[in-house]
């Protein structure tokens, strides 16, 4: 039997910090109140690019040399590259090929970009899982996912306030026995789906009109309108693999809204102890938010090998992805 599991997993953030004051005074000054929003969302610190010499390919990159690393691996090593971002520094070529050719991969090495939105990093784990299970001449695969949504939307309250910078990248190995990466459920619901739009009139548009039309266009809608089909999703994922609450070392949930952790927390009856939230400190990191999460619980000594791991997070538009490992 074949097990794809989590062999490291690094991140890679921006040392510019800012803090909700400087949010709320931004947007007071345009008229907007966003000081009740940064609460509910549970949002404290955040960190965001100041530099011009960083951007989602350079995060992407140190992340995927730390984890490289941390694991005691060359770029060689990888037979896989995959890459998830919403806001990818290039549309040409791959940024899974910049990472290749910036680690200095081999010629035997497959590579290419997703996109999931916010659900990116997760989706591209499941999918590399699968890959690998199927594919014998995959070993070990970098996954990464990366963000920069602040130079993107500088007069759009809800995404400039909440959002941050970051990149994670993780490493999975396949290897002989069990566990690792165990299933996973889609939800999709596309009600909302143009909600949020980026660039706000399409690629097609771009050099037309002014600047302000390729940044981020977001209408408001309550965003709890998830948390049904992740309850369901969830209980479904581990009723049907037999796993108990006790038995689970973490739950790795989107850090889009502090609220919406706690209430799918509290509809699935789990141990809220075990629920991971960094979204005060990290801020919103997007596609990668869940890995943030893992990330500082595995730093923290809070999962241990043979623990199972719990993941849930949603996508603009929007889809609900849950998976379940042991670690």
């Amino acid at each position: 039997m074949t097990a794809v599991r989590i062999r490291s997993l690094e991140i890679y953030h921006p040392s510019h910090e800012v803090d909700n004051e400087y949010y709320i005074e931004r947007f007071r000054q345009s008229g907007v109140e966003v000081s009740g929003l940064l609460k509910a969302l549970g949002r404290d610190k955040r960190f965001v690019i100041d530099s011009p010499e960083e951007n989602t390919y350079t995060m992407a990159l140190e992340a995927s040399r730390k984890a490289l690393a941390a694991a005691g691996l060359a770029a060689e090593d990888l037979d896989l590259i995959i890459f998830s971002s919403q806001t990818p520094e290039y549309l040409l070529p791959s940024n899974a090929l910049k990472l290749h050719s910036g680690l200095g991969g081999s010629k035997q090495t497959m590579c290419y970009d997703i996109n999931a939105n916010c659900a990116g990093m997760l989706v591209a784990v499941e999918q590399a899982s699968r890959t690998m299970l199927s594919n014998p001449r995959i070993k070990r695969a970098l996954v990464v996912g990366a963000d920069h949504f602040s130079v993107h939307s500088p007069q759009e309250p809800v995404y400039h306030s909440n959002f941050a910078d970051s990149a994670a990248a993780v490493i999975l190995e396949s290897q002989e026995g069990s566990g690792g990466f165990i299933d996973s459920l889609y939800q999709t619901d596309t009600a909302v789906i143009d909600n949020s739009l980026f660039p706000a009139n399409g690629l097609s548009n771009l050099y037309r009109g002014d600047a302000a039309e390729a940044q981020v266009r977001f209408t408001p809608f309550d965003d709890s309108v998830c948390v049904d089909s992740a309850v369901d999703s969830l209980r479904e994922l581990m009723e049907s693999n037999g796993i108990r609450d006790v038995e689970v070392g973490a739950y790795l949930f989107s850090q889009f809204s502090v609220g919406n952790v706690k209430l799918v927390s509290e509809r699935l009856g789990i141990d809220g102890s075990k629920v991971a939230y960094v979204g005060d400190k990290y801020g919103y990191t997007a596609s990668n938010s869940p890995f943030l999460a893992l990330h500082d619980a595995l730093r923290d000594g809070k999962i241990k090998r043979g623990d199972y791991l719990v993941f849930w997070t949603v996508g603009a538009g929007w889809q609900n992805v849950s998976m379940l490992m042991e670690y």
